[in-house]
C-alpha cells in the first residue's frame, strides 16, 4: 500500500528515468514524470506512484505504445525527442565526471523505431489462456503484448504464434523465458527453461508448432527441436552462424554505428586486437584492412568465429585464442606489436585489462561498453596510464529505455 497523496515539483530526471523530487525527507522517485511538473503522487518511503500530472512541461508528448506507463519495457515514451537524446547524453557525462574526466562527449547516435531485433520475453499460462511479453512495471505480472514500437515487426507480428508454441510448457507458477533473435534468415526462437523431461510427443509438437511459424530455429534448454535454416548474421563481409544462447547486440543500427566508430577509429592500424570479441562483431570489419587477433573466453562463439573467417575471402588473418580476460588480460608483452585494439565487456567492463594496456605501448585504443559508470572506470585507468581521451560517442541503441551504449577512443602521444 502507498501513502497519502502529496503535491511534488520534480527536480531533475534520475539515472534510470524516475523523476526526483525533493522532500524534507529527502529524495523521492516517481516514474513517468519530467523535470519541471508539478504532480499528485502517493508517497512511500522514498518511493512515489504517480496519480497525476498538474502543470505539465513542454517536453512532455504523447506516448507512442498503448502498454506504456504498465509494461517494464520502457520508461520515457513521454519525453520528447530532444530532451530526451540530451539526457541520454548527460548520463554518459555525468559518469565520466563522477570519475574526474571531463570527458568530449558528442551527440547521441540514436536507432529508429522497429529496430530491435532481440528481446527477451516471458510466458505464463492464466486464466485468460497464455501471455506473453514483458513483465510490468515495479511487478512481477507478465503485460499481454499487442504491440511493440520498439522492436522488429516481425518479431511483434509472430507474438500469436509464439504463444501458441509455448501453450503445452506454460506453467500458472514459473513463467517461461523465451529470447526472440531476427536473424539475417528468419526468427530464432529459445525457450530457455525447460519444465523437466519432455516426452517425445511433446517435442513433436513442438517442432510442427516451429514449423506452422516458419521459424529458422526452435531450441528448447539449449538443445534443437526444430530447425528449417541454420540462423546467421552478418558482420562485415562474413556470414556468421548464430549459436543458441550467445550473445548479440540487440539492435542491428546501434551495431552497425558501434562498427563505424570503432573502424574510423582504427583505420591505420597495422595489426589489432579484438578482445571480448564474442562472434566478430569488430573482427571482421577490421579485419578488411589489417589482421586481427580476436579473444574471448566463449570456446562456442570463437570457434564459430574461426568457422566463418575460413568461409570468408578477402579478409586479412585472423587469429583466435580463448582466454578468460577477466582473470587473465591480455599482458603489455602480448600486446607488443600490435599498434590498437578495441574491447567490447559485459557490463562489469575490464579493469585488468584496461590496467593491462595503461601499461603497454599500444597507440589506439576504443573502448565499447553498455555501461557508461564501468566505461568511465576503464577510462580513468587508461588515462591515468597516459592515454588521451579523444572522444566519446554515445549510442541510444534500447529506445526509452535508461540504458545507453558508449564508445571511447583513445590515443597514447
Amino acid at each position: 500500500m502507498m501513502g497519502e497523496p502529496k503535491e511534488l515539483t520534480i527536480a531533475e530526471l534520475g539515472a534510470q528515468g524516475d523523476g526526483v523530487a525533493m522532500t524534507p525527507a529527502g529524495p523521492v522517485y516517481v516514474p513517468y514524470v519530467l523535470a519541471g511538473e508539478r504532480v499528485q503522487a502517493e508517497v512511500k518511503g522514498d518511493r512515489a506512484r504517480l496519480i497525476a500530472v498538474l502543470e505539465p512541461s513542454p517536453a512532455r508528448i504523447p506516448p507512442i505504445c498503448r502498454h506504456f506507463a504498465h509494461c517494464g519495457g520502457c520508461a520515457l515514451q513521454h519525453m520528447e525527442r530532444g530532451a530526451y537524446l540530451a539526457w541520454k547524453r548527460d548520463l554518459v557525462v555525468h559518469a565520466f565526471s563522477s570519475r574526474g574526466i571531463e570527458a568530449p562527449v558528442g551527440y547521441v547516435a540514436s536507432v529508429g523505431l522497429g529496430s530491435r531485433r532481440r528481446v527477451s520475453l516471458s510466458g505464463r499460462r492464466t486464466g485468460r489462456g497464455v501471455v506473453i511479453g514483458f513483465h510490468e512495471a515495479k511487478g512481477h505480472d507478465i503485460v499481454d503484448l499487442h504491440e511493440c514500437p520498439v522492436t522488429a515487426l516481425a518479431i511483434v507480428q509472430a507474438l500469436p504464434a509464439l504463444k501458441r508454441l509455448i501453450e503445452p510448457v506454460a506453467s500458472r507458477k514459473l513463467p517461461v523465458r523465451l529470447t526472440v533473435t531476427l536473424a539475417a534468415n528468419g526468427l530464432d526462437v529459445a525457450i530457455e527453461d525447460a519444465p523437466g523431461k519432455l516426452s517425445a510427443e511433446l517435442h513433436e509438437w513442438l517442432a510442427r508448432a516451429a514449423a506452422q511459424a516458419k521459424l529458422a530455429r526452435l531450441t528448447l534448454g539449449g538443445d534443437t527441436i526444430y530447425q528449417s535454416t541454420v540462423p546467421a548474421v552478418r558482420f562485415g563481409t562474413a556470414n556468421v552462424v548464430l549459436p543458441p544462447r550467445t550473445f548479440l547486440q540487440a539492435a542491428g543500427a546501434g551495431e552497425a554505428e558501434m562498427v563505424r566508430v570503432v573502424t574510423t577509429a582504427l583505420a591505420k592500424a597495422k595489426r589489432v586486437a579484438d578482445l571480448f570479441c564474442g562472434l566478430g562483431t569488430f573482427s571482421f570489419p577490421l579485419a578488411k584492412g589489417a589482421p586481427v587477433l580476436a579473444v574471448d573466453g566463449d570456446r562456442q562463439a570463437v570457434t564459430t568465429l574461426e568457422n566463418a573467417a575460413k568461409r570468408t575471402p578477402g579478409l586479412k588473418p585472423i587469429t583466435t585464442k580463448v582466454r578468460d580476460l577477466f582473470r587473465e588480460p591480455l599482458s603489455p608483452r602480448e600486446l607488443e606489436g600490435i599498434d590498437a585494439v578495441v574491447f567490447d565487456p559485459p557490463r562489469a567492463g575490464a579493469a585488468l585489462q584496461a590496467s593491462s594496456l595503461a601499461k603497454s605501448a599500444v597507440k589506439t585504443i576504443a573502448a565499447v561498453s553498455c555501461n557508461p559508470g564501468t566505461l568511465a572506470r576503464d577510462a580513468r585507468i587508461l588515462i591515468d596510464g597516459g592515454y588521451t581521451l579523444e572522444r566519446v560517442t554515445p549510442i541510444d541503441q534500447f529506445l526509452y529505455s535508461p540504458h545507453v551504449e558508449a564508445v571511447a577512443i583513445f590515443r597514447r602521444s
